[in-house]
């Protein structure tokens, strides 16, 4: 079983983190954040990797540390549950519709962190007062810290709910086929990762 465990204190939150890709996708989440626990309660069930997760953000001031520092630290958990990288399948890509929202989100697990975020979100009607840019911020801290290249793009949608949870699944199912096991050597030609 590929596990990490993160401890992250900061004067604007404090996360615990416990991560299994190669779960069942479980999750126990509380950041807070309603709808951003929804995201990744949704992220775990389509990544099928087990997550267990407690924040507390300083929520009163904004979201964006407990959001961006949620993507720091499971992009650590991520990063360290790999070990060497032997025998992943390295490249994973998934397209997810959600109504009228249509997301591809592309991930190679290369060692360089680099995100590509094309998304716009015509309407902020989410329902859950959360910018959704601040989504921006939680995928470039976790790739910062997964060290992975990763394209996100909004092919369609109008709905910012619907396109940040057709991301969040694509995501998932990104990450979900790019970490599987599928031969024993680091597929690089430069044979590290």
């Amino acid at each position: 079983m590929r596990i990490a465990e993160i401890k992250r204190d900061t004067n604007e939150t404090k996360i615990r983190l416990k991560l299994n890709i190669d779960g069942n996708g479980m999750a126990n989440i509380d950041t807070g954040l309603p709808f951003f626990d929804h995201m990744l309660v949704s992220f775990a069930k389509h990544s099928k990797f087990d997550l267990d997760l407690n924040v507390k953000g300083d929520i009163d001031v904004d979201y964006h540390h407990t959001i961006e520092d949620t993507g720091i630290v499971l992009g650590k958990a991520f990063n360290n549950s790999l070990n060497d990288r032997s025998g992943i399948e390295r490249f994973g890509y998934s397209y997810v519709p959600l109504d009228e929202a249509l997301s591809r989100v592309v991930v190679d697990i290369s060692g360089r962190p680099f995100l590509y975020f094309n998304v716009n979100f015509p309407r902020s009607d989410d329902g859950s007062n959360i910018n959704p840019y601040l989504f921006e911020e939680f995928f470039r801290g976790f790739v910062n810290n997964a060290l992975v290249t990763l394209h996100i793009d909004c092919i369609r949608g109008n709905n910012s709910h619907h396109i940040i949870e057709s991301i969040f699944k694509s995501f998932a199912k990104s990450l979900f086929l790019s970490s599987r096991i599928s031969g024993k050597d680091i597929p690089s030609t430069k044979g590290v990762l």
